[in-house]
């Protein structure tokens, strides 16, 4: 039975907005304060996904979250009205209201690590979403990521959706963003390549010194476990501590990868040969290793452009596309070499360029806006119908835009308590919209 890469973009959310909550993301925290725009970034996703759905790629979608997230606030304290709640949280921990306020669920890639049914021992598809606590901000967003992979991806015969690992340090999990998969076919079982930075129970281990390393050894070992894979499938490895403490946060920050094509710079991984080895030795032949070195693309420019940080995709017939952000066209060296990339007699054909400026500025490229999911026919019938992309969807998504995202989103703003009215009305027809039933009604 044929299996197809379906990426699942996430929705931004009409909270949008540039708080510059995430340390060790340079464009995070070098644009805090800036106004936003949530309905342009809504719309660059959204064009983005689409163009992705005409080039003939299957293509899903999932709801953001709901902000700010009062069950939070309620925690640490904060009674009161709604209103009242967010007039004392604005004056006494704005940072907190900030946090409360993210709409960084956007970026999919962090949502979840997902291995397909071919890779599995009991053939199903197995989902482990991730608890991104390394970062306050994000630590809120595993119990809902879960419910809504829950009204996306159905059927339980198909799909087995397992709890987010343990909260702390010792199992920091991010996802996707540190995971990849190699095959020939997406029908046939892969390889599964997990990416950490550091080692939870073993101080004598190397590890960054200026920023946190967010993915760690123990996790992806955990997640490996939970999915039922074949230890004789799964590669292990270390990224380079030195490019974590330049700006690469996640591994998709400086290597992507899809089916036989591993796309990464030579600065990526620590003990770069022997991955690459054991990549070769567990696929078999015919896996492209596209090493990017330091003196055609810098680790500074990579960061920039982020052109790792980009999707490759699947056109058939054995091509690939590169989908990267415009910064990677208006980078003099990351330009001249994706022009040498499509030369080099590999499966990357195309480039393909795409303006999601909004999500740029807030530290997250095409690919942080996906969530890969390989299924198969049958497989693809489990999932909720209205969050895959259609033209039907696409249209009823941006009208839905129109009518109640902000042009213009200011940090003052999160102050205003009718933007919580604002977001809550928005999210309770997108419930409709996407048949997502009452996957909110927790957080209330």
């Amino acid at each position: 039975m044929k299996s197809y890469e379906v990426n699942f973009d996430g929705l931004v959310g009409p909270s949008h907005n540039y708080a510059g909550l995430s340390s060790g993301n340079i464009a995070s925290t070098v644009n805090v304060g800036e106004v936003s725009s949530p309905k342009q970034a809504a719309k660059q996703g959204l064009a983005k996904a689409k163009s992705l759905a005409e080039m003939g790629l299957k293509q899903g979608i999932l709801a953001p979250h709901a902000r700010p997230e009062f069950s939070v606030l309620k925690r640490v304290g904060f009674t009161g009205s709604e209103t009242q709640i967010i007039e004392k949280v604005s004056k006494r921990a704005p940072e907190l209201l900030a946090a409360c306020y993210s709409a960084s669920a956007m970026w999919t890639a962090n949502a979840a690590t997902i291995s397909p049914s071919a890779d599995t021992a009991d053939g199903k598809v197995h989902i482990t979403p991730a608890n991104l606590n390394n970062k306050f901000h994000r630590s809120i967003e595993p119990n809902l990521t879960g419910e809504i992979l829950k009204a996306t991806f159905k059927d339980e015969n198909i799909f087995s959706h397992h709890l987010h690992l343990p909260e702390g340090s010792h199992f920091g999990d991010e996802g996707a963003a540190n995971h990849t998969r190699f095959c020939r076919d997406y029908s046939d079982p892969g390889v599964e390549f997990f990416v950490f930075g550091k080692y939870g129970f073993r101080s004598d281990m190397v590890e960054p010194k200026k920023f946190p390393a967010r993915q760690t050894f123990e996790a992806s070992q955990a997640v490996a476990r939970l999915h039922k894979l074949n230890d004789e499938r799964v590669v292990f490895a270390q990224q380079n501590p030195d490019v974590i403490d330049q700006g690469v946060f996640h591994n998709d920050v400086i290597s992507v990868g899809n089916q036989n094509v591993y796309f990464y710079h030579e600065q990526a991984l620590l003990d770069s040969d022997s991955v690459i080895q054991e990549l070769n030795q567990k696929f078999g032949t015919g896996l492209h290793c596209i090493k990017v070195p330091t003196s055609k693309v810098s680790v500074d420019n990579a960061v920039s452009s982020y052109l790792f940080n980009s999707q490759l995709v699947d056109l058939g017939n054995e091509e690939m596309a590169i989908i990267v952000p415009s910064e990677c066209e208006e980078n003099k060296a990351v330009w001249e070499y994706l022009q040498e990339l499509i030369t080099l007699g590999t499966p990357v054909k195309q480039v393909k360029v795409y303006n999601v400026k909004e999500s740029m500025k807030n530290g997250g490229g095409p690919a942080c806006l996906r969530l890969r999911v390989v299924l198969s026919d049958s497989e693809l019938k489990g999932v909720n119908p209205r969050t895959i992309l259609d033209d039907s969807l696409f249209a009823d998504l941006n009208s839905w835009v129109d009518r109640h995202y902000r042009d213009q989103l200011k940090p003052d703003d999160l102050r205003d308590p009718r933007l919580v009215n604002e977001v809550r009305s928005a999210l309770d027809e997108l419930t409709q919209i996407m048949q997502l039933g009452s996957v909110y009604e927790f957080q209330k």
